[in-house]
């Protein structure tokens, strides 16, 4: 499948706080208009990408135009009275507004924004509810002459009725929603607190390994004060740190302990596979329980075969690959690596669908769609023949968008919020985790056989730019550490699940460019940094880095003047400017695979914009790709890039990285652009004279004197 961009996000940073939307009763025209009450007003002057009318005093006719379809309100007149935070409308549409963005004027910032949910197509006069009560305190919104601006999706082409625009109070609905909403948020404050004092504590007892047999789970430690202790499970969906109640206790009776378990067990109707849980050592204090040492994941797993690594034979790859009629390109280009977008929720059902096939796993059937499966087999067996390194980005599509709507329902996260493009996976009930782990464990046990009938996956990338959660991996807006607890399980599960049948297997985690400088929601480094905490004190495991250094600004290829992309270990971004400061990260022992192994390092989605097919914005793009190639060549941190986009897309909102032009270009259909040469003679003998003419550009005479030292 090849990665599509729907939202230009890289570069704009999007804060949306939580919020309820609801969807009312359809209702019947006329509505009578409440005495007092102030409707809202649009500024028909400001007007972006629609064409509107307005029929009578409160109702308008728009037609959107353009793909930033947007208009603003005046200003309210009077003081928002404190319990007027719904907005409400009616409306009618021909189809279906996914993503409604509200702004809050006078300063319209994406930071002073929300989303509501979808507004869903209809003939008939609706009722639109959103929310706005965080938003409003937040903002500091509802002083005279404030005003809201109305973002109606990225779609040309759609009629839109719409009328009696106005704030009123919750409903009982409405304020339910609410509470409970801000308990969460009082739960998600508790468990950051216990994950950051966990992550901090030096416990008297420890773990120190636990080993996964074909049958049986043997688990060793140590415990040294006085009093009773007892080993527990820690299963995926449990909340270790704030649990003070454990079941399923093994009484400990010697201070060093070596329990052999069996690995299978039956819960809640499954057959749960314990290769997936973590185990810790409880102390117990009359009615108090207390956990007294970290948790252990499974350091070995044995193997059920046999498995070659997969070699880099360079560093050059290609990003989103799918199979088309420029695949000739792996062998022109010299590509030695790829990565692979597999949304499992695209070819994942709960049913027997038409030509699936069947996978069981925890004593459950799944099913798997061939006619999807037949576009990554044939992707990863061409990969194969060829030798080349593959990696496959794991995504989870929303609930609306899975192939099963059932599916959905399970695998999307309870607290997913209408912003996200993908959703974390929900590993919060059973079911979850047992169907989660089933679609890993079906890939890991399809795309590593010895024979490499269906083609090779050799590093399973984690989802898509965790430190933007909020768009890319959504499970709501969480405090980094809970966040990162999630993200960790789903990496441990295809760890332990690969590692299986693929003894060399290796999980990575997804980054955007936004080093310490957070992007919605997080910051690369303190993700990195809290990860690399939980792996040392909850057992190593070998995972990498995918990183995504694109310049500071998508359209802008000169990346050698990114402002914030600096030489310091704390600079803001990490742009191809200073791949410096990551190649200096990755490579300290702190930050090894147990503290001695280097962990993996690939640019796995990168490139810069040609910003029109004319000869100076080519050779510009050109330029900022040979300067990234004569940086990362001589930084060994860094062991391969990925370009993205392999071919220019209409639907990445104007931009042009591709290595090759649109397909349905009028003058040169897919034609390979400057930097597909460039591209193709990187780290060949041809290199030095492709790259002249661009030194010009850069504004150097040798390329030395683009490289820098990171001062620690």
């Amino acid at each position: 499948m090849q990665h599509i961009r729907i939202f230009l996000i890289k570069f704009i940073i999007v804060s949306v706080f939580l919020f309820s939307c609801s969807k009312e009763p359809e209702i019947t025209p006329p509505v009578v208009v409440k005495p007092g009450t102030e409707y809202l007003k649009f500024n028909l002057g400001s007007a972006n990408q629609l064409t509107i009318s307005q029929n009578e005093k409160n109702s308008y006719s728009i037609k959107t135009t353009g793909d930033d379809p947007y208009i603003m309100t005046d200003g309210i007149s009077k003081p928002l009275h404190q319990d007027s935070v719904v907005l409400t409308f009616e409306y009618k549409s021909t189809q279906s507004i996914e993503r409604i963005q509200f702004f809050f004027g006078p300063s319209i910032t994406e930071d002073r924004s929300v989303f509501g949910s979808e507004m869903s197509s209809t003939s008939a006069w609706k009722n639109y509810s959103v929310n706005l009560a965080k938003a409003i305190k937040n903002f500091s919104w509802g002083k005279p002459e404030d005003f809201i601006r109305l973002d109606f999706g990225t779609k040309s082409g759609i009629h839109i009725e719409i009328r009696n625009i106005y704030f009123r109070s919750m409903n009982q609905s409405e304020k339910k929603i609410f509470e409970e909403e801000e308990a969460q948020i009082q739960k998600d404050e508790t468990i950051q607190k216990a994950l950051a004092s966990y992550l901090k504590e030096r416990f008297s007892s420890v773990i120190t390994e636990v080993k996964v047999g074909p049958t049986e789970v043997t688990v060793a430690g140590q415990y040294s004060s006085e009093g009773e202790f007892s080993l527990c499970e820690v299963f995926p969906n449990d909340t270790l740190v704030t649990s003070t109640l454990f079941k399923n206790k093994i009484p400990l009776d010697n201070n060093s302990f070596r329990i052999t378990l069996p690995r299978i067990i039956t819960k809640n109707s499954l057959e749960y596979d314990r290769l997936l849980s973590r185990w810790v050592i409880v102390k117990e204090d009359g009615n108090d329980e207390s956990i007294d040492s970290h948790a252990r994941y499974a350091d070995i797993i044995e193997p059920k075969q046999s498995m070659p690594p997969g070699i880099l034979m360079s560093k050059k790859g290609l990003g989103g690959f799918f199979m088309n009629s420029y695949v000739d390109d792996l062998d022109h280009l010299g590509i030695t690596s790829i990565t692979v977008n597999i949304p499992i929720t695209a070819m994942l059902y709960s049913y027997p669908a038409a030509n699936t096939i069947t996978h069981t796993y925890g004593n459950k059937k799944y099913y798997f769609s061939l006619n999807y499966l037949n576009h990554i087999d044939n992707a990863l067996k061409l990969a194969a023949s060829k030798k080349i390194v593959v990696g496959a980005i794991i995504l989870v599509q929303k609930a609306a968008e899975c192939a099963d709507p059932e599916i959905g329902k399970i695998l999307q996260h309870p607290d997913f919020t209408p912003e996200g493009i993908y959703t974390m996976p929900n590993m919060t009930t059973d079911e979850g985790v047992n169907c989660y782990a089933a679609a890993l464990d079906f890939l890991a046990s399809r795309y590593n056989r010895t024979d490499n009938t269906y083609g090779r996956v050799h590093k399973w990338i984690m989802h898509n730019e965790v430190d933007a959660g909020l768009t890319w991996t959504n499970m709501g807006r969480k405090p980094m550490l809970n966040y990162l607890d999630t993200y960790l399980r789903s990496m441990r599960i295809c760890h332990n699940i690969t590692r299986q049948y693929d003894q060399n297997s290796e999980v990575m985690g997804s980054f955007t460019h936004s080093w310490v400088e957070p992007v919605e929601l997080y910051s690369s480094k303190e993700m990195l940094t809290a990860l690399q905490q939980f792996s040392s004190l909850e057992g190593d495991f070998q995972w990498g880095v995918a990183y995504h250094p694109y310049p500071q600004n998508l359209n802008e290829p000169k990346t050698w003047n990114d402002a914030k992309a600096t030489f310091d270990p704390n600079s803001p971004l990490v742009t191809f400017k200073n791949l410096e400061v990551i190649d200096h990260w990755i490579k300290q022992p702190e930050n090894s695979y147990k503290s001695s192994v280097k962990r993996t390092l690939w640019l796995s989605e990168n490139g810069t914009n040609s910003r029109t097919y004319e000869d100076k914005d080519l050779m510009e793009q050109a330029a900022g790709f040979a300067y990234a190639w004569k940086k990362l060549i001589n930084l060994d941190g860094i062991d391969a890039i990925q370009w993205h986009n392999w071919i220019d897309n209409r639907a990445e909102f104007g931009l042009r990285i591709g290595l090759r032009r649109f397909p349905d270009d009028l003058s040169d259909p897919g034609g390979a652009k400057p930097v597909w040469y460039a591209y193709q003679a990187a780290g060949t003998d041809k290199e030095d004279e492709v790259f002249e003419p661009y030194k010009s550009i850069i504004g150097i005479t040798n390329w030395g004197e683009i490289m820098h030292f990171i001062s620690p």
